[in-house]
């Protein structure tokens, strides 16, 4: 919000000299962002106000140039001859006049010059040409009771500073001067007048008048306050008085009409949203509802719109004539004609209409402060004041009274103790600190020993718990007075467990050739249909959020893939083809069975913030709150490994999407067994399922290479890896043979943790033996059944106790052809033999080898291969 200065001081007594920068300082110490100020009206001078004596018509010229006698004062020497291609004004109308040697905005000087063949010594200003509005089409034509001969900069109070202030979505008092004078008055403890409470035509007599225009509310959920009020007999040709276009311009807003500034200046000025309705053009009574189902209405800005149920009408007998709170209609807009105005000022729904104006995309200064919140007893106040105005300045009448509909509004009422804010704080405030701190905001405050009943004003609709109060307190003391304390860590601590092998995996992942990057946490229902998931997928079971920032991905996410897709899109669309993403993070899911959205979650209960939650409410959170799993993912496509001079590079594939898993998991030390899977969005035949089992510990390390089986009984899976399936490709317009991979990073960091401590290997000094086997089985036999009976069968010839010879095996070759028959193939691995006190002999290698071979023989039916 753009608000003067001068406009501040009006309502707060500030002492003199006001230093510009400290009045920023004091208003961002309470809490306003202010992002600039501007010093206007300083690079202006030597305009004076001036009277056109004569005006002579150059008729010769393509366009029409008139030659102008003025003067500044009664001497002769006060006249000045000045040419203008103005048309708007007469003899006798008082103009700006800017003389020989004048300054104008932006550094233009002005200086005598020939032109037309008229020697003219100055200019005659516009209101664009003076900065204070962007009307170009002629002269600014002042008030006849203008002090000839002036200094036009002191008239019009031109220099002023303008500060730019970000008002927050939670301080709404504050988006009018009446709100941002108060905070100043209360930041320099000085007097404050309050602008609303010297609105003229609020007295002892102004009642509700039957005569004057009548409305209705046929919806108290969209609007409790509706006050009317008329004025008749108003000259539309009457112009806006010159400071408060000057004032409206300096508020970024420009100069319509006089009905128009009144309302939008009041605006500004008290912050309630009013608008003019032109009385010839309604037909009917008002009435406050909501939209139906068909009905248009064309706006100011000349957009036929296509109205919502659910939006806050207001609608006489012809149908809809405004969109409450956000625009009107251009069927009962004030024009150059309009003598008899109806004044409307309302309370409508914050909720309504900001999501009205979203809706919409229509974004207004009514609407900006009704989605904040307005004073909910200020309508039949502003509308007065607004009255007033217009007849003082279009010279009209006032007819008495008003028309007001309201709806009952339940009082709010906090109980707090006057202790809160120094608990809160860790401040020592004291209970008449916090007194007067909470009657300065405006509530009224009763007082039952060290409990006080607050009852916050109707302008600050924000304060609804004790909380916010305590807030109140604070922010009005200086947050400056609240201490900053660095938390220590714990002697001989530092991250948790869990924290480092977060980070060790980020570190492997990075060290493996992946970038990490931090996706969108939202999502939509189609991204469940491209990834083709099931209709009973857990994935599917997404919290749907009550106020999402786009309406295209109303959803958190329940997965990390389809924010990972549209990130790689994203970066192959700008020319980043080979790509190895990967991301670590919560996703969301509704907990309980079944399929489908969950519309929403039990409320979280509120809880206290000077001390933690007890077990009670954390079970209470916990009911509320959906699952919220820690997952990593990793997308691939393009190259992964580069050209160059070296070769052609190599295409990313499924294994390397499975091996990026397995690093996970290595780094983890989680025991772990891969198998063949089925999950959607993978390919069906080129998918890799990584489980966790009561065998795996011990046939499966995490630097097993174990193939691709089948399933295994009683397994935890921990996710999936290999190529996406090709509608998931198209449909998230993929490169071809994209890969993926996602783990619950959750249940890995669970089972991380119950690992007994990591021990360095012992290293043995004795030499090892290699052997090699090769196994046919059929194609249907696991490789890592068969490496797992391997493992087996030479560790039962150990003697009890003892180690098993077989200190690793691994899969080096898989063969199929003539030599293995139909349906059957040949897996070939290098077994490593090694005691850790002695040189093995021959016959000891011979034996394990040979109970190895046995026990795969006999729980998969492999054969020996020879030849």
């Amino acid at each position: 919000m753009l608000v003067p200065l001068s406009w501040l001081l009006e309502y707060a007594s500030l002492p003199e000299p006001v230093d510009p920068i400290e009045v920023a300082r004091r208003l961002t110490a309470v809490g306003l962002e202010i992002e600039g100020l501007e010093h206007v009206g300083e690079d202006i001078s030597g305009v004076v106000v001036a009277r056109v004596l004569e005006i002579e018509e150059l008729t010769e010229f393509k366009k029409p140039i008139r030659y102008c006698k003025v003067t500044t004062g009664a001497a002769a020497s006060d006249e000045h001859e000045v040419i203008c291609g103005a048309a708007n004004f007469v003899v006798g109308d008082l103009v700006a006049l800017a003389l020989p040697g004048a300054s104008l905005p932006g550094g233009f000087e002005i200086a005598a010059r020939r032109a037309y063949g008229r020697l003219s010594n100055g200019m005659i200003c516009s209101a664009a040409e003076l900065a204070i509005g962007d009307d170009h089409s002629g002269i600014m034509v002042l008030s006849p009771d203008a002090p000839l001969g002036s200094d036009f900069i002191e008239y019009a109070g031109l220099r002023d500073v303008v500060f730019d202030v970000n008002v927050t979505p939670d301080k709404g008092h504050a988006l009018s001067v009446r709100g941002m004078a108060r905070e100043l008055a209360s930041a320099y403890a000085v007097g404050y007048t309050d602008p609303a409470e010297v609105a003229g035509g609020v007295g002892p007599d102004d009642a509700p008048n039957p005569e004057v225009y009548q409305a209705r509310i046929a919806d108290p959920t969209a609007c409790d306050r509706f006050a009317l009020r008329e004025v008749r007999g108003i000259d539309p040709d009457r112009p806006t008085p010159l400071r408060m276009r000057i004032r409206l311009a300096r508020a970024g807003m420009r100069s319509v009409s006089l009905a128009v500034d009144v309302t939008n200046y009041l605006m500004l000025e008290l912050g309630q949203p009013m608008h003019a309705f032109d009385r010839s053009r309604l037909s009917g009574p008002i009435v406050v509802r909501r939209g139906a189902d068909g009905e248009k209405l064309e706006t100011l800005d000349h957009v036929v719109r296509q109205l919502d149920p659910d939006d806050i009408l207001i609608t006489d007998s012809s149908g809809p004539i405004s969109m409450a709170g956000t625009m009107g209609g251009l069927a009962t807009e004030v024009n150059e004609e309009s003598t008899d105005l109806v004044i409307e000022a309302a309370h409508f729904s914050a909720v309504g209409t900001a999501r009205m104006s979203r809706r919409h995309r229509l974004f207004s200064e009514a609407s900006a402060r009704f989605e904040r919140g307005v004073d909910y007893e200020l309508p039949v106040r502003a509308s007065a004041k607004a009255a007033v105005m217009l007849a003082e300045l279009g010279g009209g009448s006032v007819v008495a009274g008003y028309s007001l509909v309201t709806a009952p509004i339940e009082p709010v009422r906090i109980l707090i103790s006057d202790d809160l804010p120094d608990r809160v704080a860790g401040v020592e405030y004291g209970p008449e600190v916090v007194v007067r701190r909470l009657r300065e905001v405006g509530c009224s405050v009763s007082i039952d020993g060290s409990k006080l009943e607050v009852r916050p004003p109707s302008w600050r609709p924000d304060l609804t718990d004790p909380n916010d109060l305590a807030e109140e307190v604070i922010r009005l003391e200086g947050y400056d007075r609240v201490g900053v304390a660095m938390p220590r860590a714990t002697a001989g601590k530092g991250r948790t467990a869990t924290q480092r092998l977060r980070i060790a995996i980020a570190r492997a992942l990075a060290g493996a050739g992946y970038v990490e990057v931090i996706s969108s946490p939202f999502g939509a229902a189609e991204d469940f249909d491209r990834m083709q998931l099931p209709a009973d997928d857990v994935r599917r079971r997404a919290v749907r959020l009550a106020n999402p920032i786009s309406d295209k991905e109303p959803l958190m996410r329940s997965s990390l893939l389809p924010s990972l897709f549209k990130v790689a899109v994203r970066n192959i669309g700008r020319g980043f083809a080979d790509l190895a993403l990967f991301e670590t993070g919560q996703v969301f899911r509704v907990r309980g069975s079944g399929a489908g959205f969950a519309d929403g979650l039990t409320a979280a209960p509120v809880l206290a913030v000077d001390h933690g939650p007890s077990k009670d409410e954390e079970a209470l959170l916990d009911v509320a709150l959906p699952d919220q799993p820690r997952l990593v993912g990793c997308v691939l496509t393009g190259k992964f490994e580069a050209a160059g001079w070296w070769g052609d590079g190599r295409q990313a594939d499924l294994y390397d999407a499975i091996e990026a898993a397995r690093e996970v998991l290595r780094t983890s030390r989680v025991p772990y067994t891969v198998r063949s899977g089925q999950k959607e969005p993978w390919h069906p035949g080129r998918c890799a399922e990584f489980v966790v089992d009561g065998s795996s510990s011990s046939s499966s390390s995490s630097s097993s290479e174990a193939g691709l089986g089948d399933e295994s009984v009683q397994s935890v899976v921990l996710g999936y890896a290999g190529e996406l399936h090709p509608r998931v490709i198209t449909a998230f317009r993929l490169p071809p043979r994209t890969c993926a991979m996602e783990l619950d990073l959750a249940a890995i960091e669970r089972l991380a943790a119950a690992q007994p401590p990591e021990q360095a290997p012992v290293i043995s000094g004795y030499p090892v033996a290699i052997q090699d086997v090769a196994l046919v089985v059929d194609d249907s036999v696991p490789a890592a059944d068969v490496q797992a009976a391997l493992v087996d069968g030479a560790a039962s010839v150990a003697p009890a106790g003892a180690p098993s010879l077989l200190e690793d095996v691994r899969l080096f070759d898989v063969y199929t052809g003539e030599q293995t028959g139909e349906g059957r193939r040949s897996l070939a691995y290098a077994l490593r033999f090694r005691a850790p006190d002695r040189t093995l002999t021959d016959e000891e290698v011979a034996v394990a080898r040979d109970a190895a071979v046995a026990e795969a023989a006999a729980r998969t039916g492999a054969v020996l291969r020879s030849g």
